[in-house]
């Protein structure tokens, strides 16, 4: 009995190992740097876990507090994979002497090979500093991007 319990045991924690995945994203062109990544699960609608990333606008001087940006799991506000496209949207805000900053950067890919993913990304920089009509406007900069699942 406890051989056939063992064996079931092996079987399922064998499946499991493949019942997962990743997407990531990349990007080193003139205005920014990134890379954002992200384990997905097959099954249950497909959640993500252990979503991370790194941004950097490369235009901020350098000590300034929107130059550079790390993402977490929370960070990750929405997302959308299958066979033909890949979306994200991540969101980060700031708070810096009572006033917020944010960053907003939203990728839309489309299936170009299997497991490939090519498109455009929009990252939308609101600086309360910098913000002086007081409008809310943020300053977007936009780009090819390339991204993979698996």
């Amino acid at each position: 009995m406890r051989t056939i319990i063992c064996a079931a045991m092996l079987l399922s924690t064998a499946s499991t190992a493949f019942a997962s995945g990743g997407i990531w994203c990349n990007v080193d062109d003139t205005a920014v740097t990134f890379d954002v990544g992200a384990g997905v699960t097959r099954g249950m609608g497909g959640p993500t876990f252990n979503f991370r990333g790194d941004l950097e606008i490369k235009a901020r001087p350098v000590g300034d507090g929107l130059r550079k940006t790390t993402f977490e799991d929370s960070n990750l506000t929405q997302y959308w994979l299958d066979g033909k496209e890949l979306r994200l949207n991540v969101y980060r805000e700031q708070e810096v002497a009572n006033a917020f900053n944010s960053v907003e950067l939203t990728i839309l890919t489309k299936a170009s090979d299997e497991g490939a993913y090519d498109g455009q990304y929009t990252l939308a920089v609101y600086d309360n500093a910098a913000d002086t009509d007081k409008d809310g406007k943020p300053t977007e900069l936009t780009g090819k991007v390339s991204c993979g699942a698996e």
